[in-house]
């Protein structure tokens, strides 16, 4: 049983390692930060998991597999948050979207972070954050 365990472990690191390396090819291949943070976020996410899964079963003991397991949920939880504001924050500074981009739907929007970034917000919206 033990055999089949290490198996399994084996394959999900591999598995985790070539997850890791899709998002890592995403990142120097895709032209926009959009779709570079797109690519780290989920990709890397999986494989992080992957890997963490085959910690928790290389190494059976109630601690090592809790907190391999409540490192699955934190990456699970927290990185699309981080994704959604690392995208906003890009689009906030203005950086350019590649030139296959079909739609641009925050652009004649009230909460276009761009307009609110610079205090052009319209009525009823409140500028948040700066001097």
């Amino acid at each position: 049983m033990t055999d089949l365990l290490q198996i399994l472990a084996g394959l999900l690191v591999l598995g985790g390692a070539c997850f890791c390396f899709v998002a890592a090819l995403g990142i120097v291949r895709l032209p926009d930060p959009i779709m570079r943070m797109h690519a780290s976020s989920k990709a890397g996410t999986v494989g992080c998991g992957l890997i963490l899964l085959s910690v928790a079963l290389h190494f059976p003991e109630g601690g090592v597999m809790a907190r391999a397991l409540a490192a699955i949920a934190f990456l699970l939880i927290s990185t699309p948050v981080a994704a959604h504001m690392i995208g906003r924050a890009a689009y906030a500074c203005g950086v350019e979207l590649c030139a296959g981009t079909i739609a641009d739907e925050l652009k004649d929007t009230k909460d276009n972070p761009r307009r609110l970034l610079l205090g052009q917000a319209g009525p009823g919206v409140e500028r948040t954050g700066g001097p």
